[in-house]
């Protein structure tokens, strides 16, 4: 393989990628093996791989700058056309007409150069019209009487110049706020936004700078928000934000770069795509539960997280426990069936369910003791719409 200066990788996931040794190959192998070994398995030369490298993408997908000579492009099995379906219904942002024409992107990392262009330019949008703001309680020493003044510390030490007050602050920096800023930052250090983008990116930065203090945010911060009316726009800026903090991969240094690749979990995006779809789609007698939780033992040390749940809304009893599994395997796993069974068993749930993104050569049908366990496919490699009925007249043929 000849050497070139930022030669782009293109692998896709699940599939092994063959490559014969090299001084530059070497580097790209240790560098993966060392930063990324989660996200791609690697393979060194050795008399089982005849000598070559073998590189696995592990259901991740996006972009991975590896070294100063190679960047890795782990692309999906499904169409990305329906890869951003999936995203839109997984963040809930079905029906904004602002992201009208994103899935027409020609890759991932073109993707996601769009949506960082779409996301600065709500914010500039949000900034002209003023940043959302709360009152918010503050005490500090002052050189000025303002709101409540303490009177028994004041007292106690008569001989201060500074007097100590208690006031309410109409400020903008508020979480709503800090959630845009840091997000801004994670895009601005992502290395795949063009330099046009990126001076966007980086003015909205600072912008956001003169009243916003930059506070690390966690991706769940963006979900289950109380909105209103005067801040209700900020619902979809914090869908967009999700998207961007949950997908950064792991920040490592390359040579004088701090790089932050973009790696979607594909695993992740499956199950919120599912539990999405069910909550959009369920007759009105029910209701979805994501990542129930069931507890035991004395001090609850064993817990049960599921991926989802179907409840009867007038009874409140469980119908059925879903499993998503982003796997293509020509059988179930018995882990796997041993694991939703057990779910089930846990809730009084007599039916359990395994959802794979491709049909199973051999599906799953047991019906011992009390609890029945099926597989069932949200295909994704066709047209979602149409995949998504067969799913639920296939769900709902079990359960009635």
């Amino acid at each position: 393989m000849t050497e070139e200066k930022n030669t782009v990788l293109v692998w896709t996931e699940y599939q092994t990628a063959t490559i014969s040794p090299a001084p530059a190959i070497l580097a790209l192998g240790y560098s993966l093996y060392e930063n990324f070994s989660n996200y791609v398995d690697v393979e060194f030369p050795s008399p089982k791989t005849a000598g070559d490298w073998l590189f696995t993408p592990q259901g991740w997908v996006g972009t991975i700058p590896v070294t100063e000579t190679f960047t890795v492009s782990i692309q999906p099995k499904a169409p990305l056309a329906n890869i951003f379906k999936m995203w839109e219904v997984a963040y809930r942002l079905r029906g904004f007409k602002f992201l009208d024409g994103i899935i027409e992107s020609d890759s991932l990392a073109d993707f996601y150069q769009n949506l960082a262009k779409i996301f600065v330019n709500k914010v500039f949008d949000r900034a002209r019209k003023g940043l959302y703001k709360e009152y918010l309680g503050r005490s500090d020493r002052l050189s000025y009487v303002t709101g409540r003044l303490d009177i028994r510390r004041l007292a106690a030490e008569p001989w201060r110049v500074e007097l100590d007050c208690s006031y309410e602050e109409h400020t903008a920096d508020v979480e709503e706020n800090q959630i845009l800023c840091w997000t801004l930052s994670v895009i601005a250090r992502s290395g795949l936004c063009s330099d046009e983008i990126l001076s966007r990116v980086r003015k909205a930065y600072r912008e956001l700078l003169g009243c916003i203090t930059p506070l690390p945010v966690p991706p769940q911060a963006c979900i289950g928000r109380l909105y209103n009316r005067l801040n209700d726009d900020y619902e979809a800026l914090h869908g967009l934000c999700r998207f961007f903090l949950e997908h950064r991969g792991p920040t490592h240094q390359q040579g004088d770069r701090t790089m932050m690749p973009f790696l979607m979990d594909m695993a992740r995006l499956f199950e919120l795509f599912v539990a999405e779809w069910l909550i959009l789609h369920l007759p009105a007698r029910y209701e979805l539960k994501q990542q129930h939780t069931v507890s035991f033992g004395s001090k609850n040390e064993v817990k049960f997280r599921m991926d989802a749940v179907i409840k009867d809304k007038d009874t409140g009893m469980p119908v059925c426990v879903l499993d998503t599994k982003y796997k293509v395997p020509d059988s179930a796993d018995s882990g796997d069936i041993h694991e939703v069974r057990s779910y089930a068993e846990s809730i009084g749930c007599t039916e359990s369910l395994l959802v794979y993104p491709i049909e199973l050569h051999t599906p799953l049908y047991i019906n011992a003791g009390k609890i029945r366990t099926r597989s069932l496919t949200f295909r994704l490699d066709s047209d979602l719409d149409d995949s998504g009925k067969i799913f639920m007249e296939n769900l709902f043929s079990g359960i009635g």
